[in-house]
């Protein structure tokens, strides 16, 4: 596997294979929503169509970043949604970058969402399948977010060698420029933040399922799908 990384104004053509890395914070809370029982969650190109598939769907929830806002049940912060009760739940999800990245890659044959909190099992599924050359779309400031690149290039790493240390990666992760926002936000008493969102983000392979985005119905899906272990 030879890994491209790009930001999403480069994402010009369709690839084959996408890898859509948002750690701090949209796929650290898609892996929780799935671990607090989610089948599924909707990535909504904006708040409005966000609250439009609510509004039609009895029973979806619908999350976004931020501040909570009237009509979200949830906002992007793993720290806030560990005790959700999102058992058999539809969600749909709006983030800053994440489902954006998500939504400009969804044509490819094969979308992957993930974050540390799903990396090898990302890196295992993409060698279970066989995966051709991998983009790496990285969300965070056009493709420069540290920790973003950090976790894409680990997950490169596992899928080319196997067993990497993975010490530096998250070393830099922590020392971003979005692991200092977040605490900023914190101090400043910022609505949407919670004291333990960094450390969520920085929890490496916390779960053993890979999550794969599909169309469904017009819409792009992000579902887990177990992986076994090495």
């Amino acid at each position: 596997m030879t890994p491209r990384f790009v930001g999403i104004p480069e994402v010009t053509e369709v690839p084959s294979v996408a890898v859509v890395i948002d750690v701090m914070r949209a796929f650290t809370v898609a892996a929780w929503a799935f671990a607090r029982g989610a089948e599924r969650i909707v990535l909504a190109s904006s708040e409005s169509e966000a609250l439009e598939l609510k509004e039609r769907h009895s029973g979806w929830l619908a999350l976004k970043d931020g501040a909570p806002a009237a009509g979200f049940d949830a906002v992007n912060s793993p720290g806030l949604i560990t005790s959700a009760a999102l058992a058999g739940r539809t969600v749909v999800q709006k983030t800053t970058a994440g489902t954006v990245g998500a939504l400009a890659v969804a044509n490819a044959p094969l979308v992957l969402c993930a974050s540390f909190v799903v990396a090898s099992a990302t890196a295992r599924f993409l060698r279970a399948e066989g995966a051709g050359p991998v983009t790496f779309v990285v969300t965070g400031e056009d493709g420069r977010a540290d920790e973003d690149l950090a976790c894409a290039e680990y997950i490169g790493q596992r899928v080319a060698l196997g067993d990497v240390e993975a010490a530096p990666y998250l070393h830099r992760a922590r020392a971003s420029r979005a692991a200092a926002d977040l605490a900023d936000g914190l101090r400043r008493g910022y609505q949407g933040v919670h004291p333990d969102d960094v450390e969520l983000c920085l929890e490496l392979d916390r779960f053993s399922f890979a999550m794969v985005a599909r169309r469904e119905e017009a819409m792009t899906v992000l579902r887990p799908v177990e992986v076994s272990g090495d």
